[in-house]
This record gives structure tokens, C-alpha cells and sequence, in this order.
């Protein structure tokens, strides 16, 4: 079954215009026979989108759940990511079990981690309904469906790195990981941290950085980020038997804080469409760059999931005004966004 929006939907004839006359053609166009790069590509308008219906959904977080806090446009719900050099399997929450009997999936990072595992949970609920298990242990969140055999589980830690209270404060520890045991027992991994590391003032959950014996009050944050993710990935090469577990990274996911292209826009309050056009004219990232480089480095394969341009051209895909708290513009509505993530993931783990 699909959920389908409301015909009445806010939107102008001008926005279906640009729609259905621009996204759609540029959405179809330097289509080839190479190898297909599931991460270049556009959002095209497609009805039978969303895949399920986030109200109904009992695994969103309120923050995330527009539709019930009150957004009244729709069409955002409608949009579906669209490669440009072939198409993705639309996702199957049954096949997806089959597939993935008896095995454990874990997220692992901070809240966009946690709006992926919303996704995915959301999306294998529509698929099997009431025959699961939910838990919540501290940090962990687990989802299991019996029948097959499957967690799809959710682990908090924004920085995957230590981090510890002691009398001088709470000190980031960037060469030092302890906290890892269950990520040990999953058979795929899907680990993410970005956001954390940019925040500051009383957002900022950390007073020091310690590298070896030594302690920081300040450092560059991406330098900071940098001996963190190459400490990860150290012990990702060191302890996970690639041979048995699949090892994914979520890339970063834009934050629409400020303008783009658009010079009266501050934020994402208001943005009813996608950014047109195939590039985002907005600011680049300091961190990709450094995921992308302490990767690269990586004895053993790690399947990075570069979402970066296609949560950038997703301007009016965050809760906005309609979140739990402020005005969120990092954070992603569901249904919405975070669903094509999964269903690249999903295409993914098809061709293994």
C-alpha cells in the first residue's frame, strides 16, 4: 500500500510547472551505460511517494513528525532521488528482511544517524505491521522482527571516540576508543559523526580534547575530527572481520542555516521545493573532505553513503518550524528525506 498525499495540496500551478518542466527533464538527462554513481543525480516528482505514512509510524521522534506538528504542504512528501546514470530499486521491506535473515544492523552516531534508523524502521514497519519487538536499553535501540530473524538497531555516540568526565571536566579523548563491544556483534554497520564536532557555546558537550598525555582546551575542529575518525578507523580495520560484517559510513548532511541561492532566505523556514538545478550553490563542507580522505587511507573497504549533495538540493526537507523545539534545519522530516538514504543503502546490500 502507498500513502498518498492529499489532492489539495498548497501548491502554486507555477511550482508544478517548475516541476514537471525542469526537475523531470534534468532528472533524466546524461543517462549512460557506465557505472552508475548512486549519489549523483536529482529529485524528481513521483505520486506513489512516500512508501508509509510518518504519523502513523510509532518509531518517529516528535521533532521529526511534520505532518503531525502541522506542516500543511505536502508535495515535499512526493519527491523521490533519481541517479542520473540509472535507476534504484525501489525499495521492498520484505525482500530487505529475506535478504538480511539473522543478521544484526546497527547504526551507530548521532542524531542524523538516529533520523536514518527512524527511516529504515519506518519503512520495514509498513512492510510487516505488528509482528515486532521494540526495546530501549540506555543508548541502544533495538528493532527486531522474529520471522526473520533481524535487528535494526540504533546506538548513540556523536563522537565514536571517548568521552569522559573527570575533575578537571568532560574531556574528549581523540586517540582512545573503549566504548565498542557491541558494535563487535553486528553484521552491518552504518556509522556516522559530523554535527557534533561544529557545535560551540552551550551546545558544545565537551571542555577538553586529550590526545595522549596530553590535554587541549582548544584545537582546529577539523583537525580535532580528523585524529578522531583516523582513531575509528584504526580500530575498524583492526577489529571488524570484513569477511563476515559490512562497514558503511553516513556522509554529512546539510544544514540549510543559511542562504544559498536565495539571498532573502536565513533558513529553511518557508522552502516548500528542492533547490533547482543538478549542483548546490551553497557552502561546501570541511568535512568531507576529511572523511573522504581518512577513508581512502583504510586498510579494508568502507562504503562511504555521501549524502552531501543530495540533502543539499533538500532545502525544504527539515521540521523547520514544525519540530519539537526552535527552528530545526538540519534534522530531516519523515516520511522524507532520510528514506532515499535507505533505499541506497538498500541497493547497495542487493548487489553484495
Amino acid at each position: 500500500m502507498m500513502f498518498k498525499t492529499s489532492p489539495t495540496t498548497a501548491c502554486s500551478a507555477a511550482a508544478l510547472f517548475y516541476l514537471f518542466t525542469i526537475l523531470l527533464p534534468l532528472a533524466h538527462a546524461h543517462i549512460t551505460t557506465n557505472q552508475c554513481n548512486f549519489f549523483k543525480g536529482s529529485w524528481i516528482l513521483d505520486p506513489s511517494y512516500p512508501t508509509y505514512n510518518g504519523p502513523e509510524c510509532p518509531f518517529v521522534d516528535p521533532g521529526l513528525n511534520c505532518q503531525k506538528n502541522g506542516r500543511a504542504d505536502t508535495i515535499y512528501l512526493n519527491f523521490k532521488w533519481k541517479p542520473h546514470a540509472c535507476s534504484l530499486s525501489r525499495f521492498k521491506g520484505e525482500r530487505f528482511l529475506r535478504r538480511n535473515r539473522g543478521k544484526k544492523i546497527m547504526f551507530v552516531g548521532d542524531s542524523l544517524s538516529s533520523n536514518q534508523w527512524q527511516s529504515l524502521a519506518c519503512m520495514l514497519y509498513q512492510t510487516v505491521g505488528s509482528n515486532h519487538t521494540f526495546e530501549v536499553t540506555g543508548p541502544l535501540s533495538t528493532l527486531s522482527f522474529p520471522e526473520y530473524g533481524v535487528s535494526v538497531m540504533y546506538l548513540k555516540n556523536g563522537f565514536l571516540v571517548d568521552l569522559v568526565v573527570e575533575k578537571r571536566g568532560r574531556i574528549l579523548k581523540l586517540d582512545s576508543i573503549t566504548r565498542f563491544g557491541k558494535w563487535k556483534g553486528a553484521d552491518i554497520l552504518i556509522f556516522n559523526s559530523y554535527h557534533w564536532w561544529t557545535h560551540t557555546g552551550t551546545r558544545q558537550t565537551w571542555d577538553y580534547y586529550q590526545v595522549g598525555e596530553n590535554i587541549y582546551k582548544d584545537m582546529g575542529r577539523m583537525l580535532a575530527y580528523k585524529i578522531a575518525l583516523t582513531t575509528w578507523a584504526n580500530w575498524v580495520d583492526s577489529y571488524i572481520d570484513f569477511k563476515k560484517t559490512s562497514v558503511f559510513f553516513q556522509g554529512v548532511s546539510a544544514v540549510h542555516d543559511r542562504g544559498w541561492n536565495e539571498p532573502s532566505a536565513q533558513n529553511c523556514i518557508g522552502q516548500t521545493l528542492p533547490t533547482r538545478g543538478l549542483h548546490y550553490p551553497g557552502k561546501r563542507y570541511p568535512g568531507e573532505e576529511v572523511v573522504k580522505d581518512v577513508l581512502a587511507k583504510m586498510k579494508n573497504p568502507v562504503y562511504l553513503l555521501d549524502i552531501t549533495l543530495l540533502t543539499q538540493l533538500r532545502k525544504d526537507g527539515h521540521p523547520s518550524k514544525y519540530g519539537d523545539e526552535g527552528i530545526d534545519c538540519s534534522h530531516w522530516c519523515l516520511a522524507g528525506v532520510p528514506d532515499a538514504w535507505n533505499q541506497i543503502l538498500y541497493n547497495i546490500l542487493l548487489k553484495k
